[in-house]
């Protein structure tokens, strides 16, 4: 017996046109989802998209990626990019989206994996939501679907007593879900996703009933590289799956843009200074993490060690986010070394006994020998006092 997987109506605080809440977008809310933070790019880009759209897509996969690479439409409406790397990683995973194949974004940790994962979602459903948060302790009903145990109790089990999870309403409802950290979700409950992926059913054998999914129904995976050897993969669910891996920025300049991009956005909604007067600190910040990340200076000429930390864009970009603040409530608004020299090291030493010696090692040896960095090396031997 199958289940109708129509809607039969439509919530429109579930399709992206608003917020939960209100009308309109929220400005008081602290991180707002994609489909709302970018609602009027994403409408611009609907209006003039006039190419083929894949079943219940908002967006043509032309247009999914321009709004996430972005670009100048034709009425001069200009699309912020949300993601800076190879153009050709975006519409593989866009190009994937279309097709029956659900996708993994792979990467080191601070690759932007949940970001894109969230606008591709916001781009073609118009909705981010249908998210599962990878964890050890996920269980399987957070794939599957629930009960509601008031009414299974007086009731017995019925339809009025399933609850469905984000995968089962992506299902019936033709839209994206997404699944954020898959390998940190232990093996067994990871392999419930087999018959999704591969059948695109979701028996309920409770009720000897399934959930067929609508065209449009995809998923979207997260995984990061270092957890390879806590919950591998099964051969058979990652056959499920087209990897894509999103790579670190390739040259300090890409990495400087991407933190100075989202350093400012969070900015604005944290009401801190404005970027450019701390431009050559982040530029600071990247080049600390990208030669201690590379176990080598910019110049190629000195070898160093690495430490165990991931030194990530996204760890730049929280330095970076916590200087504005020291800056703002405790300075003169104008970012400075001091203002950061705490944030990075506690980026960098992670492990109080190893990484403090590679840490101390670069300082004396790299930061106090290099031209202009006289204050960076002073505000970093105070924070490590």
């Amino acid at each position: 017996m199958s289940v109708s997987a129509e809607p039969t109506s439509v919530d429109p605080r579930r399709n992206g046109s608003v917020p939960a809440d209100t009308g309109t977008a929220r400005t008081d809310t602290l991180r707002p989802h994609a489909e709302h933070a970018f609602a009027d790019e994403l409408a611009a880009l609907a209006a003039q998209d006039d190419r083929p759209r894949p079943a219940r897509w908002r967006l043509s996969p032309w247009a999914v990626a321009t709004y996430l690479l972005g670009g100048t439409l034709p009425d001069g409406t200009v699309i912020t990019p949300k993601y800076v790397g190879p153009r050709r990683v975006v519409e593989v995973a866009v190009t994937t989206l279309a097709t029956d194949r659900a996708l993994l974004l792979l990467g080191v940790p601070g690759t932007a994996k949940t970001w894109v994962s969230e606008h591709l979602a916001a781009a073609v459903s118009g909705d981010s939501t249908l998210l599962v948060q990878g964890t050890a302790g996920t269980p399987e009903e957070a794939i599957r679907y629930g009960w509601n145990y008031a009414r299974l109790l007086a009731h017995g089990p019925s339809r009025d007593a399933l609850v469905a999870g984000p995968v089962m309403r992506a299902m019936a409802e033709g839209r994206t879900a997404r699944v954020e950290e898959l390998t940190r979700i232990p093996a067994d409950v990871q392999d419930s996703l087999i018959t999704i992926l591969s059948e695109k059913t979701l028996p309920i054998p409770e009720l000897g009933q399934e959930v067929q999914a609508v065209r449009g129904f995809n998923l979207i995976a997260t995984a990061n590289d270092r957890d390879r050897g806590v919950n591998e993969l099964s051969s058979a669910l990652r056959r499920r799956f087209n990897t894509v891996v999103l790579p670190l920025p390739e040259t300090p300049e890409a990495e400087v843009d991407i933190v100075t991009r989202r350093v400012e956005q969070i900015g604005r909604s944290l009401d801190l200074p404005a970027v450019p007067d701390g431009v050559d600190e982040i530029r600071r910040v990247v080049t600390v993490f990208r030669e201690l990340r590379d176990g080598v200076t910019a110049d190629g000429r000195t070898k160093l060690k690495s430490p165990s930390g991931t030194l990530s864009t996204a760890e730049a970009i929280s330095v970076v986010t916590g200087g504005l603040a020291l800056a703002a409530h405790f300075g003169d608004g104008v970012l400075r070394a001091g203002d950061v020299a705490a944030g990075v090291l506690g980026a960098v030493v992670r492990d109080p006994a190893a990484d403090r010696v590679v840490w101390q090692e670069y300082l004396e040896t790299v930061v106090r020998e290099r031209d202009g960095w006289s204050d960076f090396y002073r505000a970093c031997r105070e924070a490590g006092a």
